[in-house]
């Protein structure tokens, strides 16, 4: 059997069948997602020689939608069963993906298009995306929610490993944009699993639904929670910095260091590298420093990168520079997300999980378009390596400014929920 292959514990998460289940699901998905990460701004870069700007427009595309509707899809998903909106979310982004091919083959691929697919995977991710954090807690027990979220992080890395290079030679085998295909098929494939895990549900009674007066419920308790509202502030400038770098890294690779489309890919690997091992290692930090300085070290390792990346020559170094960067950006990224959900999620009552997830993900995904196009436009009017520069030195500050923030360098364990507040 594939646990006995495996060698499991004997009380690891994955000998739970239906979290076994939704991990094979996240393993899928995020191997398709990683097609997307190359295929659709390679299609923009590389097919239709997007600008710095036209760029950054994209990425923003992709964050608008967290800030338009992140509050009211929580009010909703706190009314509704969530398992359902995660499965149909993988459908909607298949088919949106899927439009990408299909517009290339009828010669009508363009910019806007590309901003339509954008919104819309971004639109699909702020609800089926809280949707899918909320499912997690309705299978795991909350005292094990950071070796969860390491698993998951886990298979993402494994997906990280393999997708990228199969991206980058499906791009240059068939083209970026019907290299789209294969992530529309794994997605499906992804819902079809997910219909085979049952989970029970705590949904707000019907007559005690009033939209406004949950919404303000929701963003109330998020804002009278301090450590939320420090949590924010901490992984809100992350966004910024990763949008702002995220913009100019593909093309700081392919027009400064010259990559294909295919050394791209395989230099994504690195990130994947990067992730396995901050997930094996990741919540055994988190156990021995706290996941408050094990969130701090994350972003003082990706401030390493962008800034690495930014002063790096042309040539070999500047090669190995820019896999480093993905490599810190991975481990980082890993070290702050899998102490940040299982912060946000352990101090929050099971009815309240639907709207404090949308709101923490808009007050975090709130600086993600003006970092995006503030790196666009860097890139664009001063250079690519000024917008790498600007993400490395302020994540950096933002990291010292975090640590001399008491409330989150003595963060050591997991705290207790505390009760809903009320008017």
């Amino acid at each position: 059997m594939l646990r006995q292959f495996l060698h499991l514990p004997r009380n690891d998460l994955l000998r739970d069948r239906i979290y076994r289940r939704l991990w094979t699901s996240i393993l899928i998905s995020s191997f398709g997602a990683q097609i997307t990460l190359l295929a659709l701004p390679l299609t923009a870069a590389v097919l239709l020689h997007a600008t710095p700007s036209q760029m950054g427009i994209l990425t923003m595309m992709e964050t608008l939608p967290f800030v338009l509707l992140s509050l009211p899809s929580g009010v909703w998903l706190d009314r509704v069963k969530k398992l359902p909106i995660y499965i149909w979310g993988e459908v909607a982004i298949s088919l949106a993906v899927f439009s990408v091919p299909v517009a290339w083959y009828f010669n009508m691929v363009n910019m806007p298009l590309l901003y339509v697919v954008g919104f819309v995977i971004g639109a699909v991710n702020t609800t089926a995306g809280s949707a899918a954090q909320i499912v997690l807690t309705q299978i795991v027990p909350r005292e094990r929610l950071v070796e969860a979220h390491a698993k998951n992080a886990l298979a993402t890395s494994g997906a990280e490993i393999g997708g990228p290079a199969a991206a980058g030679m499906l791009v240059k085998l068939l083209s970026a944009p019907l290299a789209l295909c294969a992530d529309a098929l794994l997605l499906l494939s992804s819902a079809a699993i997910l219909r085979g895990i049952r989970v029970d549900e705590i949904r707000k009674p019907a007559q005690d639904a009033h939209f406004w007066r949950d919404l303000k419920e929701g963003v109330q308790f998020v804002f009278r929670e301090p450590l939320l509202l420090s949590l924010a502030a901490a992984v809100g400038l992350w966004e910024l910095c990763y949008n702002a770098a995220l913009v100019v890294q593909i093309l700081f690779a392919t027009r400064v260091l010259g990559f294909s489309e295919q050394a791209v890919g395989f230099s994504y690997m690195g990130i994947g590298l990067g992730s396995i091992f901050a997930s094996f290692v990741g919540h055994r930090v988190s156990q021995r420093i706290g996941p408050g300085p094990c969130m701090i070290l994350g972003m003082i390792i990706c401030g390493i990168g962008w800034s690495a990346l930014a002063v790096a020559p042309v040539g070999p170094l500047g090669d190995f520079a820019f896999i480093l960067m993905l490599i810190c950006y991975s481990i980082g990224g890993v070290f702050i997300f899998i102490n940040f959900l299982a912060l946000r999620q352990s101090v929050t009552p099971e009815p309240m999980l639907g709207r404090m997830t949308s709101t923490m993900r808009w007050l975090i995904v709130l600086p993600a378009g003006p970092g995006a196009l503030l790196g666009g436009w860097m890139g664009e009017h001063i250079s690519l390596r000024s917008a790498l520069a600007f993400a490395g030195i302020t994540v950096l500050a933002g990291a010292f400014f975090a640590w001399r923030h008491k409330r989150i360098r003595e963060l050591r364990k997991l705290p207790e929920i505390r009760q809903q507040h009320t008017d």
